[in-house]
Protein backbone atom coordinates (compact mmCIF):
# COMPACT_ATOMS: atom_id res chain seq x y z
CA UNK A 1 0.00 0.00 0.00
CA UNK A 2 1.69 3.19 -1.16
CA UNK A 3 0.61 6.67 -0.14
CA UNK A 4 1.52 9.63 -2.37
CA UNK A 5 2.96 12.91 -1.15
CA UNK A 6 1.60 16.30 -2.18
CA UNK A 7 4.72 18.09 -3.44
CA UNK A 8 3.36 21.56 -2.62
CA UNK A 9 2.29 20.90 0.96
CA UNK A 10 4.29 17.81 1.80
CA UNK A 11 1.05 16.21 3.05
CA UNK A 12 0.67 12.45 2.79
CA UNK A 13 -2.52 11.63 0.93
CA UNK A 14 -4.22 8.26 0.44
CA UNK A 15 -4.31 6.56 -2.95
CA UNK A 16 -7.33 7.10 -5.18
CA UNK A 17 -8.16 3.42 -4.97
CA UNK A 18 -7.19 0.69 -2.52
CA UNK A 19 -5.78 -2.51 -4.00
CA UNK A 20 -6.38 -5.18 -1.36
CA UNK A 21 -3.75 -7.40 -2.95
CA UNK A 22 -1.07 -4.79 -2.25
CA UNK A 23 -1.59 -4.83 1.52
CA UNK A 24 0.96 -6.75 3.60
CA UNK A 25 -0.66 -10.13 4.09
CA UNK A 26 -0.36 -13.68 5.36
CA UNK A 27 -1.02 -16.77 3.32
CA UNK A 28 -3.42 -19.13 5.06
CA UNK A 29 -4.02 -22.31 3.06
CA UNK A 30 -3.34 -20.38 -0.18
CA UNK A 31 -5.74 -17.60 0.86
CA UNK A 32 -4.36 -14.06 1.12
CA UNK A 33 -5.37 -12.54 4.45
CA UNK A 34 -4.54 -8.82 4.93
CA UNK A 35 -2.62 -8.11 8.15
CA UNK A 36 -5.08 -6.51 10.65
CA UNK A 37 -2.81 -3.64 11.65
CA UNK A 38 -2.39 -2.66 7.98
CA UNK A 39 -6.16 -2.62 7.44
CA UNK A 40 -6.58 -0.40 10.49
CA UNK A 41 -3.73 1.80 9.27
CA UNK A 42 -5.43 2.36 5.92
CA UNK A 43 -8.66 3.34 7.69
CA UNK A 44 -6.72 5.80 9.83
CA UNK A 45 -5.34 7.44 6.68
CA UNK A 46 -8.73 7.55 4.97
CA UNK A 47 -10.82 8.98 7.75
CA UNK A 48 -9.17 8.99 11.20
CA UNK A 49 -11.92 6.81 12.73
CA UNK A 50 -12.95 7.05 16.37
CA UNK A 51 -11.74 3.67 17.59
CA UNK A 52 -12.86 4.46 21.13
CA UNK A 53 -16.48 4.34 19.95
CA UNK A 54 -15.94 0.85 18.50
CA UNK A 55 -14.05 -0.69 21.42
CA UNK A 56 -15.99 -3.07 23.66
CA UNK A 57 -15.33 -3.99 27.24
CA UNK A 58 -14.22 -7.59 27.60
CA UNK A 59 -16.11 -9.53 30.26
CA UNK A 60 -15.22 -13.06 31.34
CA UNK A 61 -18.58 -14.79 31.69
CA UNK A 62 -17.14 -18.27 32.25
CA UNK A 63 -19.30 -19.91 29.63
CA UNK A 64 -19.43 -22.07 26.60
CA UNK A 65 -18.67 -25.27 24.80
CA UNK A 66 -15.32 -25.49 23.08
CA UNK A 67 -16.54 -24.22 19.68
CA UNK A 68 -17.95 -21.10 21.34
CA UNK A 69 -14.76 -20.57 23.35
CA UNK A 70 -12.68 -20.82 20.17
CA UNK A 71 -14.87 -18.31 18.33
CA UNK A 72 -14.84 -15.99 21.34
CA UNK A 73 -11.06 -16.22 21.62
CA UNK A 74 -10.82 -14.98 18.04
CA UNK A 75 -13.16 -12.09 18.86
CA UNK A 76 -11.07 -11.15 21.90
CA UNK A 77 -7.83 -11.12 19.92
CA UNK A 78 -9.48 -8.88 17.32
CA UNK A 79 -10.63 -6.65 20.18
CA UNK A 80 -6.99 -6.36 21.18
CA UNK A 81 -6.12 -4.79 17.84
CA UNK A 82 -9.00 -2.34 18.26
CA UNK A 83 -7.79 -1.46 21.77
CA UNK A 84 -4.35 -0.76 20.31
CA UNK A 85 -5.87 1.57 17.71
CA UNK A 86 -7.78 3.32 20.50
CA UNK A 87 -4.54 3.39 22.54
CA UNK A 88 -6.23 2.05 25.68
CA UNK A 89 -3.51 0.33 27.74
CA UNK A 90 -5.81 -0.92 30.51
CA UNK A 91 -8.14 -2.58 28.02
CA UNK A 92 -5.15 -4.12 26.26
CA UNK A 93 -4.01 -5.65 29.57
CA UNK A 94 -7.51 -7.01 30.27
CA UNK A 95 -7.58 -8.51 26.81
CA UNK A 96 -4.17 -10.10 27.32
CA UNK A 97 -5.36 -11.75 30.53
CA UNK A 98 -8.59 -12.89 28.86
CA UNK A 99 -6.63 -14.47 26.00
CA UNK A 100 -4.74 -16.47 28.62
CA UNK A 101 -7.96 -17.53 30.37
CA UNK A 102 -9.62 -18.64 27.14
CA UNK A 103 -6.51 -20.47 25.95
CA UNK A 104 -6.57 -22.33 29.26
CA UNK A 105 -10.21 -23.26 28.76
CA UNK A 106 -9.34 -25.08 25.54
CA UNK A 107 -6.15 -26.64 26.85
CA UNK A 108 -3.43 -24.50 25.26
CA UNK A 109 -2.59 -22.06 28.07
CA UNK A 110 1.14 -22.79 28.04
CA UNK A 111 1.37 -21.71 24.40
CA UNK A 112 0.49 -18.08 25.17
CA UNK A 113 1.87 -17.37 28.65
CA UNK A 114 4.97 -15.65 27.25
CA UNK A 115 2.95 -13.68 24.69
CA UNK A 116 0.37 -12.44 27.17
CA UNK A 117 3.06 -11.38 29.62
CA UNK A 118 4.70 -9.42 26.81
CA UNK A 119 1.35 -7.82 25.88
CA UNK A 120 0.80 -6.64 29.46
CA UNK A 121 4.38 -5.37 29.76
CA UNK A 122 4.15 -3.53 26.44
CA UNK A 123 0.79 -2.02 27.44
CA UNK A 124 2.39 -0.53 30.56
CA UNK A 125 4.96 1.10 28.27
CA UNK A 126 2.35 2.02 25.63
CA UNK A 127 4.50 0.25 23.07
CA UNK A 128 1.74 -0.12 20.46
CA UNK A 129 3.82 -1.67 17.64
CA UNK A 130 5.08 -4.38 19.98
CA UNK A 131 1.56 -5.13 21.19
CA UNK A 132 0.40 -5.64 17.60
CA UNK A 133 3.23 -8.12 17.03
CA UNK A 134 2.50 -10.00 20.25
CA UNK A 135 -1.26 -10.16 19.61
CA UNK A 136 -0.66 -11.57 16.18
CA UNK A 137 1.87 -14.02 17.62
CA UNK A 138 -0.55 -15.09 20.34
CA UNK A 139 -3.19 -15.94 17.74
CA UNK A 140 -0.69 -17.97 15.73
CA UNK A 141 0.70 -19.76 18.80
CA UNK A 142 -2.78 -20.72 20.01
CA UNK A 143 -3.76 -22.07 16.62
CA UNK A 144 -0.50 -24.01 16.23
CA UNK A 145 -0.89 -25.56 19.70
CA UNK A 146 -4.45 -26.57 18.85
CA UNK A 147 -3.30 -28.15 15.61
CA UNK A 148 -0.66 -30.13 17.53
CA UNK A 149 -3.45 -31.36 19.82
CA UNK A 150 -5.42 -32.50 16.74
CA UNK A 151 -7.87 -29.63 17.23
CA UNK A 152 -7.27 -28.03 13.85
CA UNK A 153 -10.97 -27.45 13.26
CA UNK A 154 -11.28 -25.48 16.49
CA UNK A 155 -8.24 -23.45 15.41
CA UNK A 156 -10.16 -22.51 12.27
CA UNK A 157 -12.94 -21.16 14.49
CA UNK A 158 -10.44 -18.88 16.23
CA UNK A 159 -9.61 -17.33 12.85
CA UNK A 160 -13.29 -17.05 11.97
CA UNK A 161 -14.16 -15.35 15.27
CA UNK A 162 -11.40 -12.82 14.69
CA UNK A 163 -12.63 -12.08 11.19
CA UNK A 164 -16.21 -11.58 12.37
CA UNK A 165 -15.27 -9.11 15.12
CA UNK A 166 -12.81 -7.34 12.85
CA UNK A 167 -15.41 -7.04 10.10
CA UNK A 168 -17.97 -5.70 12.55
CA UNK A 169 -15.49 -3.03 13.70
CA UNK A 170 -14.44 -2.06 10.17
CA UNK A 171 -18.03 -1.75 8.95
CA UNK A 172 -18.81 0.38 11.98
CA UNK A 173 -16.02 2.91 11.42
CA UNK A 174 -16.41 2.98 7.63
CA UNK A 175 -20.16 3.40 8.01
CA UNK A 176 -19.64 6.49 10.16
CA UNK A 177 -17.38 8.06 7.53
CA UNK A 178 -18.20 6.25 4.29
CA UNK A 179 -15.69 6.20 1.47
CA UNK A 180 -15.48 3.80 -1.44
CA UNK A 181 -11.88 3.08 -0.54
CA UNK A 182 -12.79 2.15 3.00
CA UNK A 183 -15.67 -0.02 1.82
CA UNK A 184 -13.37 -1.76 -0.67
CA UNK A 185 -11.45 -3.23 2.29
CA UNK A 186 -14.49 -5.48 2.80
CA UNK A 187 -14.35 -6.91 -0.70
CA UNK A 188 -12.89 -10.28 0.35
CA UNK A 189 -15.02 -12.98 -1.31
CA UNK A 190 -12.08 -15.42 -1.44
CA UNK A 191 -11.67 -15.20 2.33
CA UNK A 192 -15.40 -15.80 2.73
CA UNK A 193 -15.07 -18.86 0.47
CA UNK A 194 -12.28 -20.11 2.72
CA UNK A 195 -14.32 -19.88 5.91
CA UNK A 196 -17.34 -21.54 4.32
CA UNK A 197 -15.17 -24.42 3.06
CA UNK A 198 -13.62 -24.84 6.51
CA UNK A 199 -17.00 -25.15 8.21
CA UNK A 200 -18.37 -27.46 5.51
CA UNK A 201 -15.37 -29.76 5.99
CA UNK A 202 -15.72 -30.03 9.77
CA UNK A 203 -16.82 -33.14 11.63
CA UNK A 204 -20.59 -33.68 11.82
CA UNK A 205 -20.56 -32.99 15.56
CA UNK A 206 -18.73 -29.67 15.22
CA UNK A 207 -20.56 -28.62 12.07
CA UNK A 208 -23.84 -29.45 13.80
CA UNK A 209 -23.09 -27.25 16.80
CA UNK A 210 -25.91 -24.73 17.10
CA UNK A 211 -23.63 -21.69 17.11
CA UNK A 212 -21.45 -22.96 14.26
CA UNK A 213 -24.57 -23.64 12.18
CA UNK A 214 -25.79 -20.11 12.84
CA UNK A 215 -22.46 -18.63 11.77
CA UNK A 216 -22.43 -20.71 8.57
CA UNK A 217 -25.93 -19.59 7.62
CA UNK A 218 -25.12 -15.92 8.16
CA UNK A 219 -21.91 -16.16 6.12
CA UNK A 220 -24.14 -17.07 3.18
CA UNK A 221 -26.11 -13.89 3.83
CA UNK A 222 -22.92 -11.80 3.65
CA UNK A 223 -21.79 -13.25 0.30
CA UNK A 224 -24.04 -11.25 -2.08
CA UNK A 225 -23.11 -8.07 -0.22
CA UNK A 226 -19.37 -8.31 -0.94
CA UNK A 227 -19.13 -10.56 -3.98
CA UNK A 228 -18.42 -7.98 -6.67
CA UNK A 229 -15.81 -5.19 -6.72
CA UNK A 230 -17.26 -1.82 -5.69
CA UNK A 231 -20.43 -3.59 -4.49
CA UNK A 232 -20.12 -2.55 -0.84
CA UNK A 233 -22.55 0.35 -0.88
CA UNK A 234 -23.66 2.17 2.26
CA UNK A 235 -26.72 -0.08 2.41
CA UNK A 236 -24.64 -3.24 2.00
CA UNK A 237 -22.18 -1.97 4.59
CA UNK A 238 -24.97 -1.52 7.12
CA UNK A 239 -26.29 -5.01 6.41
CA UNK A 240 -22.84 -6.58 6.87
CA UNK A 241 -22.45 -4.68 10.14
CA UNK A 242 -25.84 -5.92 11.37
CA UNK A 243 -25.03 -9.54 10.49
CA UNK A 244 -21.58 -9.56 12.07
CA UNK A 245 -22.81 -7.67 15.14
CA UNK A 246 -25.55 -10.29 15.59
CA UNK A 247 -23.01 -13.11 15.31
CA UNK A 248 -20.50 -11.54 17.69
CA UNK A 249 -23.32 -10.98 20.18
CA UNK A 250 -24.33 -14.65 19.87
CA UNK A 251 -20.71 -15.76 20.33
CA UNK A 252 -20.45 -13.62 23.47
CA UNK A 253 -23.77 -14.81 24.97
CA UNK A 254 -23.88 -17.29 27.83
CA UNK A 255 -26.75 -19.30 26.38
CA UNK A 256 -25.36 -19.91 22.88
Amino acid sequence: MAFAQNEASGEIVPPQRIDISSLPAKIVDDVVVPVPSEVFGVLDKLGAPNWHSVLRKIENNGFGERPQIALFLGCVIAEGFIAVEAQEPEEVKKIGREVLNLAGAIGVRKSVISRTNSIIEAADKKDWPRIRVELDGAAQDVKQAMIELKDEQLAQLVSLGGWLRGTEAVTDVVGKNYTKDGAELLHQPVLLDYFERQIDGMSPRLKGNRLVKRVRARLADIRPLIEKPNSVTTENLNQINAITRDLVKAISAQDS
